[in-house]
């Protein structure tokens, strides 16, 4: 018997934990065959899967917001642009934040929330029997307390990226939409940016052919706002987001340059991921970066300055997702799709190239010299192509995006989207098991590169599902159903703005008087 043989095949069948792992990345793991292994848990008895949930229309939205600091009080002015909905409660950890939250609902126009501070003050929102949704915007480490209590109080949850941060918090965000049949919704509004969504409507209608092969990135120098994030205490130096940086390693922030991506390449409909391996850089500059704040020498510094993901799916097709938030460079998300007959690029230069027989089926002369789809569109092809394939969404939604803003529009447009589909009792564009696998990246890139950077199967988050529904799409009511809703929304609206002045006069009286037994 060959003995070294025996030896590593002993070795690959045991559980196998990196020695520096910390307790936010501990899923169990084996190693087989040289690939990494995670645990999947069966799903519940008598618990099923939440692919394409539906629940009860939701004539008039109301809604809670906990977390009110950089995204979540740019959240609510976003949202006293709705109509149709009603804004229940704001919690911040600190009281002021949630205070200069209301003062937005009172500018608006619109009567007052309630309000909620402390450590535990979101517990209180989320019992409340008059709120539909909660909205979660708090720092990363939080996202999942106040999903799960809000979840499991029967709250539909629309939570900020990374929604969770370890398979732990996935596969318990997952069972709890599968038990209480709720939304469990991450906010990833790079998949509404305009070019995003017009291009994921030309590979929906064959454009690109089969696309084979996507970029997506997260690369921003946040130099100018580390110190702008959240810190719990005077003797928290670096904020919750360098912070976490620093104690953990892989790519803690995919999403963005993930989820558009997935979409058009329809992963858990009709494709999934199967395996990914990750590798990364030493930390050059993110260590000096923590150094400067604590004033001392760090040793472990988790996450390199940039991470590098490969992804490749059941259906033979390959993923690149990048990281880095470290070293100075122009903002890019490398939005690129490759297809058979064409591709799209939105960074650093936006285009659309095809070939003959898509420029054929789009209507624009093959005898521009684009070459068979060696060149980009010019303008006016590009306005003759978007004018006969521009997405629904676009162009429903355009003119009061660029109007409210957020990130250019493509956050109200999130916004309008869950209102839309919520109301409407429809599937959402995002649901829990595109949550998972975004996130996923985060723990499985850490085991990937602990351990020499293997590759990791990805897990069916699924279990069994991934190839129900046969590609991806957005959900839409029927023309004379989004008149009588939109009708509906904006008679509520009026009638909700004709109490405010009065409620506002009683809530200052109130909080007058509260002040005033503080003082005593």
């Amino acid at each position: 018997m060959n003995i070294k043989k025996t030896f590593m095949a002993a070795l690959c069948a045991v559980m196998l934990l990196p020695a520096t792992a910390v307790a936010q990345f501990n899923w169990p793991y084996e190693v087989k065959n040289g690939v990494v292994v995670t645990k999947v848990p069966e799903r519940p008895a008598g618990q099923k899967d939440a692919l394409n949930l539906t629940t009860p229309k939701i004539n008039v939205l109301r809604v809670g917001f906990v977390g009110l600091g950089m995204r979540g009080h740019e959240a609510v002015r976003r949202w006293v642009y709705q109509e149709g909905v009603q804004i229940m409660g704001l919690c911040d950890h600190e009281q002021a934040r949630a205070e200069a939250s209301n003062e937005q609902l009172r500018q608006a126009g619109l009567p007052p929330a309630t309000l909620y501070s402390g450590e535990d003050g979101y517990k209180a929102l989320c019992e409340r029997p008059d709120v539909d949704l909660i909205y979660i915007a708090v720092d990363w480490e939080h996202h999942f307390p106040v999903a799960k209590y809000a979840m499991e109080h029967g709250k539909h949850v629309a939570i900020e990226v990374p929604s969770a941060m370890n398979l732990d918090e996935i596969w318990q965000l997952i069972n709890l939409s599968e038990q209480k049949r709720v939304h469990c919704m991450m906010l990833e509004n790079c998949c509404y940016d305009f070019f995003e969504l017009n291009s994921l409507n030309l590979a929906q209608k064959g454009l690109f052919g089969e696309v084979i092969f996507g970029q997506g990135a997260y690369r921003h120098d946040l130099d100018p706002y580390w110190d702008a994030y959240w810190k719990r205490d005077a003797n928290d130096k670096l904020g919750w987001r360098l912070d976490y940086n620093m104690k953990y390693r892989g790519d803690v922030y995919a999403t963005h340059g993930l989820g558009p991506v997935a979409q058009c390449m329809n992963i858990h409909r009709g494709d999934r991921f199967t395996i990914l391996t990750a590798m990364d850089t030493k930390s050059f500059a993110g260590v000096k970066k923590a150094e400067k704040r604590l004033g001392h020498k760090v040793d472990n510094f988790r996450q390199g300055d940039l991470t590098n993901t490969m992804i490749r799916t059941e259906q033979g097709k390959v993923i690149q997702i990048v990281h880095d938030v470290m070293t100075p460079q122009p903002y890019s998300r490398m939005f690129h799709l490759v297809g058979t007959h064409g591709v799209s690029n939105k960074y650093p230069v936006e285009g659309i190239a095809l070939d003959n027989e898509s420029l054929k089926k789009a209507g624009i002369d093959t005898k521009t010299n684009y070459y068979n789809g060696e060149a980009f569109l010019n303008d006016a092809d590009m306005k003759k192509l978007y004018a006969k394939y521009q997405s629904p969404i676009v162009t429903k939604y355009t003119e009061m995006a660029k109007k409210v803003g957020g990130h250019g529009g493509m956050d109200f447009i999130m916004d309008s989207r869950l209102i839309y589909c919520l109301q409407h009792g429809l599937p959402l564009d995002m649901d829990v098991y595109d949550l998972a696998e975004w996130c996923s990246l985060a723990e499985l890139g850490s085991i990937s590169m602990d351990n020499n950077c293997i590759g990791v199967e990805v897990p069916d988050f699924t279990r069994g599902h991934w190839n129900d529904q046969k590609g991806y799409r957005h959900a839409f009511a029927s023309p004379e159903e989004e008149a009588a809703q939109e009708a509906a929304n904006h008679e509520f609206t009026v009638k909700l703005k004709a109490t405010a002045e009065k409620a506002w006069k009683k809530y200052d009286k109130k909080n007058a008087k509260n002040k005033k037994v503080a003082k005593k």
